[in-house]
């Protein structure tokens, strides 16, 4: 497989458009002292967005209206134990997997 130039600058473009937004805000704030606030209000981000990632992943379209995904939701409910007691996230990840596994096993 050859890369020509053209899709080389498309692959590096692609790399710096992706780069720019997830790291600029790092760097432009990492020197600032952030009121205390608006840091108890940015706590709140990773739970509202991992919320919503799973509430997308239940709740599914249907020609009826929206439906519950019950596979998704058997793999979620250990999970989330593993999370609340563990607060480990390899632990976390480890069950989701292996839930996920064996949902997919039986069914």
């Amino acid at each position: 497989m050859s890369i020509d130039l053209s899709l080389l600058l498309v692959i590096l473009g692609c790399a710096l458009v992706t780069f720019v937004p997830r790291i600029a805000p790092f760097v432009l704030i990492r020197n600032l002292r952030l009121p205390q606030p608006l840091l108890k209000f940015l706590n709140y981000i990773p739970i509202c967005l991992l919320t919503a990632l799973i509430v997308q992943g239940v709740l599914v379209k249907s020609g009826s209206g929206v439906s519950i995904d019950w596979h998704t939701l058997i793999i979620i409910i250990p999970t989330l134990l593993i999370a609340l007691k563990t607060k480990s996230l390899l632990l976390t990840v480890l069950a989701g997997i292996v839930s996920a596994a064996i949902v997919r096993f039986i069914f």
